[in-house]
């Protein structure tokens, strides 16, 4: 089949397979210690892949498809120890192309069998650092693809519309008591979410902010507080990995657009993991860690709004379950070998959520002044 035609076909199958998928559920959370101020959860682990990178993936081989980039049997690749690689997996199968992920040599057996399960094949590294560079060998030698999720994921996704997340939020809660978002939280990985939200809030000309929520071991918080003092610093690094997988990053990444965020929250991983605990309890059901760090996020924007005297709405993000942490944050040994306290944290997270203020304030909250008309 000539190339052209190939890519048509191609374009068709995603587009028939996204209108066989319903939107994702926007599922309510109490918040009993804040009354007024309503807090929604978009649930991302319902896609077919379970998260919030299946939008991801789909924008990336689109992007990819429209720009020529990709070719018939020739194999696609990326770096991804997580998500990315399993809804990127789905999508290569989906079309027949092969599909590789670069991965830590430390990357959970459970994500490991999640890329399997779709047919996609893990080649693992022992420099967790080197994952781009053994991503672009890969390409040259098997002429095949590097799809470079922390390049393209800002620009892949189309954020004006097209039932973005952005979008969809707006749609659903277009019923409730606060229809518009006083905050929306995210999270940064690629930092493509946190550029969609924000673009889309000022394109549809919303007064709602975007909280990003950076985790422990990540650099992004650094570089928005430079940007903010108008120096930012795009080479900063972090001696290690984000222990909430999935999000945080030890280099600032091409996607991660600080003029995009109003405001960010650092969040020490044993809060993250608290919070997350907190939310499967909350819902009866596993999440993973990235959620708990948002909602670490919604505690600190919710005590914001609570000390102006406001209330209204926050929408955060559901990123993924937790079936793929088994080995890890749902493991009671795990905990013991990384020295977390539980006991300690689920306690301020406790007090949080009954709206003790205190217990959230050492998290540190950066935030970019409002614009005065």
């Amino acid at each position: 089949m000539p190339q052209r035609a190939w890519t048509a076909s191609a374009i068709r199958r995603i587009e028939a397979d996204f209108n066989r998928s319903a939107d994702t559920h926007l599922i309510p959370l109490p918040l009993p210690g804040f009354p007024g101020i309503d807090v929604y959860l978009k649930d991302e682990s319902s896609h077919p892949t379970g998260s919030l990178k299946h939008r991801l993936a789909r924008s990336l081989f689109l992007y990819a498809l429209a720009n020529g980039w990709l070719r018939a049997g020739a194999p696609v690749i990326e770096a991804s120890s997580g998500s990315t690689a399993v809804s990127e997996a789905y999508f290569a199968r989906l079309l027949g192309l092969p599909f590789i992920a670069v991965m830590p040599a430390c990357t959970s057996p459970d994500k490991i069998r999640a890329i399997e399960f779709h047919g996609g094949r893990c080649h693992l590294v022992d420099d967790p650092a080197s994952i781009n560079d053994e991503s672009e060998r890969l390409a040259r030698e098997t002429g095949g693809h590097f799809l470079d999720q922390f390049t393209y994921a800002e620009r892949a996704t189309d954020w004006r519309a097209n039932n973005n997340i952005a979008e969809s939020i707006f749609v659903q809660m277009a019923q409730e008591p606060h229809p518009v978002p006083t905050w929306i939280v995210c999270s940064p990985g690629t930092g493509g979410t946190g550029a969609t939200l924000g673009r889309y809030v000022r394109y549809r000309r919303h007064d709602t902010r975007v909280l990003c929520a950076d985790p422990e071991h990540s650099v992004f918080y650094d570089h928005f507080a430079g940007a903010l003092r108008g120096h930012p610093r795009h080479d900063l690094t972090h001696a290690c990995g984000s222990g909430i997988e999935g999000i945080g990053r030890p280099k600032v990444e091409r996607s991660f657009i600080a003029a995009c965020i109003d405001a960010m929250v650092k969040v020490p991983d044993a809060l993250s993991l608290a919070a997350m605990r907190h939310v499967s309890d909350a819902l009866d059901r596993r999440v993973g860690g990235s959620t708990g760090t948002n909602v670490v996020g919604v505690l600190a924007a919710a005590e914001r709004m609570r000390r102006e005297g406001r209330t209204g709405s926050i929408v955060s993000i559901l990123c993924d379950g937790g079936e793929r942490y088994s080995h890890s944050y749902y493991n009671p040994a795990w905990y013991v070998e990384q020295g977390i306290d539980t006991l300690g944290s689920d306690a301020i997270i406790a007090r949080a959520v009954s709206g003790d203020a205190a217990s959230i304030l050492d998290v540190r909250w950066l935030e970019r002044a409002p614009e005065v008309c």
